[in-house]
């Protein structure tokens, strides 16, 4: 409860706060300027990488692998467009930060290692063994 009151209390104040202090170095139009920019930037890259994620979803599906780490990607992706939308310098920030690749791996790493480990019933293609499909078949004649 404390986490959702921080998030919609703190973080537009603090946006709320770096709106001020750019706004009065650089100018109020300046200041919508620059924040309509970071907007339309951001979404132009998210755009230009949600392709390529796409495209690694695609690969991976057609090698019959789970795109797991692609789909998570994405959605890290949609977080950083859904941030750069908001207003502010702050959001802005964290949603460029959403958009280098190699810290969204990191963030992507870390979220495994802090799941259980559970035994897997997927057998991919790395898994030594037969391939077993469980199910029930009858025969038909013509």
């Amino acid at each position: 409860m404390f986490l959702f009151l921080l998030l919609f209390i703190g973080i537009p104040l603090i946006e709320l706060y770096f709106l001020i202090q750019v706004g009065s170095q650089i100018g109020a139009l300046s200041t919508i300027g620059l924040s309509i920019f970071t907007a339309l930037l951001g979404g132009v890259l998210v755009r230009i990488q949600g392709f390529s994620v796409l495209m690694r979803v695609r690969d991976a599906m057609g090698r019959n692998q789970v795109p797991a780490l692609e789909l998570l990607d994405g959605a890290l992706l949609l977080v950083a467009g859904l941030v750069l939308l908001l207003p502010g310098f702050f959001t802005d920030t964290l949603g460029f930060l959403l958009l280098v690749p190699k810290l969204r791996r990191f963030l992507i790493l870390r979220f495994f290692r802090i799941l259980p480990d559970e035994p897997s019933l997927d057998q991919g293609p790395d898994r030594p063994g037969p391939r077993v499909i469980e199910g029930e078949f009858r025969r038909e004649r013509d």
